[in-house]
């Protein structure tokens, strides 16, 4: 690929503000498919059809027993417990006993047409991804092509992932829309989709960002992603949003953070933000922008990333008169954080997420690359990190995760998303790393899992039929062998290392067994081997290329 090609790639991700993105002539939603149309590269093959190999029914009847249950409510977990799916609802949930003892077959509901024993097994809702990406141009700059939908598809859905908020619409909607089209009939393999388009940054009229949420709302989005732009312009996005009926996200890009953040984006009726930018901002109250070192320059990543992690030392602190303000400002506005920890956690250690135990086996050879130093391409900013900028990141953490435990303490809502896909960071796997940071933040595990299933219901405004596990719900299942509650690391494909004092030995426990999405059974084993036996390939063709 050509280094014009490449510094456009750049360039888009970063800023999210060129003014391509406002063209005439490109339909909105689909900015993304006519800039990759430019750059010469193909958009990747479509989901192919649903296998009987991967997955079975739904069936009229389907009985799963004997599981422990942790709802998604923020109830503790209860079991065993027998649950009916009748075709894609859940039917009843029967409590059939106590631990320790024998079911109570009285207890028990009449066989199904199909049933899975899963004593000694947990049961938990489908996750929802609140920040997610099927694609993007930026993936294509190491090889000219991207990875497959069906390599992140399966990886998502393999993890748990029933349900993903794909921001920012990387492939254009029709593209995007095309996949969740065939997913919402159950055609393919993989989570439900629900696309949020990137607004077009560079938009200069209020009546231009109008007509483009209105075109957006036509062409079948259900949300918007906004990265910055000029204040009464997204004034008139806000609202026109709000009448169509469309849901809202920010990432407060540093370019217009000072003259929007999310105190003033979520007076206007935004409804979520993403990662942490924009909260500091609000904080302010010995300043109005951040310290910017005098030679600092955005499109230097090292730069931007690095300092980023020093800008939560600027805020108010926590407890004082503008901190408690602005977190009840935010709950009064009924406002969601999607804080997306994982995608930063390089950040205080590089050596951890380049070393993570899923990339040997699960990581294509082109992500791999993707991942690699390189200043031309978005979050391949490692290029000189230090023991500093480790421990800034760190220190930066700590006032984060302190901000966003106090919200939900609070009463407000947190949702789990990933943004995989950059910065070492793996589709699905890493949406599992989140559940771990949250609980660091100080969340009980039960309120990382309410946070990854109902809370992100709430966000989509699908909490009357999906986020948990009660009769009448859209049957949306993980089932696990071990005990999440206990140790998320159960949760990950590679599983959870200990010793087996009865046999000496280190062995692998865990790993989703199955994944149960709108009552559709998937052998979550069989997924990850799928994504194993392409990553195998493409490292074989990469090594006969080379020959």
């Amino acid at each position: 690929m050509s280094n014009i090609h490449t510094k456009t790639i750049i360039i888009v991700l970063i800023l999210g503000s060129v003014n391509l993105f406002a063209k005439d002539d490109v339909s909105p939603g689909n900015e993304a498919t006519a800039r990759i149309a430019k750059m010469g590269v193909a958009l990747p093959d479509p989901l192919p059809n649903r296998t009987d190999a991967e997955s079975k029914g739904p069936w009229k009847r389907l009985v799963i027993r004997g599981a422990t249950m942790v709802d998604g409510t923020g109830a503790p977990p209860v079991g065993p417990v027998d649950i009916v799916i009748e075709g894609n609802k859940i039917k009843q949930i029967s409590s059939v006993g106590n631990p320790g003892v024998p079911i109570n077959e009285a207890y028990r509901p009449a066989k199904g047409d199909y049933e899975i024993d899963a004593h000694g097994s947990y049961v938990l809702p489908g996750f929802i991804d609140s920040h997610a990406h099927i694609g993007g141009s930026g993936w294509s700059a190491p090889t000219g092509v991207m990875p497959s939908a069906e390599y992140i598809v399966k990886l998502w859905l393999s993890h748990g992932i029933t349900t993903s908020r794909e921001v920012a619409c990387g492939l254009g909607l029709d593209y995007t829309l095309a996949q969740a089209k065939k997913l919402a009939a159950n055609k393919a393999t993989g989570p439900r989709i629900y696309p949020y388009c990137a607004f077009p940054s560079g938009t200069e009229t209020a009546k231009q960002a109008r007509q483009w949420v209105k075109g957006l709302k036509k062409n079948g989005a259900r949300g918007i992603k906004v990265f910055g732009g000029n204040p009464k312009v997204l004034a008139a996005m806000f609202d026109e949003a709000k009448k169509q009926g469309l849901g809202t996200t920010f990432h407060h890009a540093q370019l217009s953070v000072s003259r929007m953040n999310v105190l003033d984006s979520a007076r206007l009726g935004l409804d979520s933000m993403e990662h942490w930018y924009g909260l500091p901002e609000a904080l302010f109250d010995d300043r109005t922008v951040q310290n910017y070192p005098l030679d600092y320059n955005y499109n230097n990543e090292q730069n931007r990333f690095g300092e980023a992690g020093r800008l939560w030392r600027q805020a108010a602190k926590p407890g004082s008169e503008k901190y408690e303000a602005v977190i009840q400002e935010l709950l009064d506005l009924d406002f969601t954080l999607d804080p997306t920890f994982t995608i930063y956690e390089a950040n205080r250690d590089v050596m951890r997420a380049r070393n993570a135990d899923w990339h040997a086996e699960y990581t294509l050879p082109s992500v791999w690359k993707f991942f690699q130093p390189d200043r031309t391409m978005h979050g391949s900013y490692h290029f000189d990190w230090t023991t500093q900028d480790e421990i800034d990141w760190k220190n930066n953490f700590r006032l984060w995760m302190n901000f966003v435990n106090d919200y939900k303490n609070r009463g407000g809502r947190v949702t789990v998303g990933s943004d995989s896909g950059f910065i070492f960071k793996l589709f699905g796997f890493d949406y599992i790393r989140e559940f771990e940071l949250l609980q660091e933040a100080g969340f009980h595990p039960l309120e990382v899992i309410k946070s990854a299933t109902l809370n992100g219901a709430e966000l989509l405004g699908i909490d009357d039929t999906h986020g948990s596990i009660e009769p009448g719900k859209i049957a949306d299942l993980v089932i696990v062998e071990e005990n999440p509650i206990r140790n998320f690391k159960v949760l990950y494909g590679t599983g959870h290392m200990k010793l087996n004092d009865d046999t000496g030995k280190v062995e692998r426990v865990g790993g989703i067994k199955y994944v149960i999405r709108d009552g559709i059974l998937y052998d979550a084993e069989k997924l990850r081997a799928d994504v194993r036996g392409m990553v195998s390939k493409a490292k074989q063709d990469a090594s006969q290329a080379m020959q």
